[in-house]
């Protein structure tokens, strides 16, 4: 595998090594070894997310309260997305700052998006599906959104899908009506960076030596 961290402190991509025989392709989607080379820490897997959007869907931005929030590990096994994480974290180095990633079928790319950190993604094309390895399941009352167009961020989303066509974005209500990063702070609702690396370092105290090429202060 080869992993490149991104902007957002402790965000990382993924771009597996794809075998291709007569048969079709093969390749590790994810291994414990890298996964531990990346952050430090094992991956805590509580539950796998699928969803499937058509062309246009917006989903996010997303996040989790921490303690103890929920780290992803997203892929997409079939279609097209720009994927992105935004760094919601009070205190961070990189706060407010995004990064995105094309994430589709023919690459089989996955990013890391640490605790703490806002994710979205636009589909591309139809029949787009996203798989998530999340730490933690959901948790009412804790899972809170930012709006994807809060030109404070301004993430550069794609504005033609893959067939040259205009997008025309879907979103849920929920989203549409998302606070701003500056609002959501004002409301106390976004996670600090202290409880993010208080949290990453019990999970490299309870995982086995391993050498970490990131490390929360870096």
């Amino acid at each position: 595998m080869e992993l490149r961290e991104l902007s957002v402190t402790g965000a990382w991509e993924i771009t597996p090594r794809r075998i291709a025989d007569d048969r079709g392709v093969f390749h590790e989607a994810f291994t414990d070894p890298a996964f531990r080379e990346m952050t430090g820490h094992r991956l805590d897997l509580a539950q796998v997310n699928v969803s499937v959007s058509g062309e246009g869907v917006l989903r996010g931005l997303h996040y989790a309260e921490v303690p103890p929030g929920q780290a992803k590990y997203v892929l997409c096994p079939s279609g097209t997305v720009f994927d992105v994480m935004v760094d919601v974290r009070i205190g961070s180095p990189t706060f407010g700052e995004w990064s995105g990633v094309i994430l589709d079928a023919a690459e089989q790319r996955a990013v890391y998006i640490p605790e703490g950190v806002a994710h979205g993604f636009l589909a591309l094309e139809p029949q787009s599906t996203v798989m998530y390895l999340v730490s933690e399941g959901w948790r009412p009352g804790a899972e809170h959104t930012i709006d994807p167009f809060d030109p404070k961020i301004d993430i550069d989303w794609p504005a033609m899908a893959l067939d040259g066509t205009p997008i025309s974005h879907v979103m849920n209500e929920r989203d549409r009506t998302a606070p701003s990063l500056l609002d959501a702070a004002a409301a106390g609702r976004l996670p600090q960076w202290d409880d993010c690396v208080a949290h990453i370092e019990r999970l490299r105290e309870a995982t086995p030596q391993v050498d970490a090429l990131w490390r929360p202060g870096d």
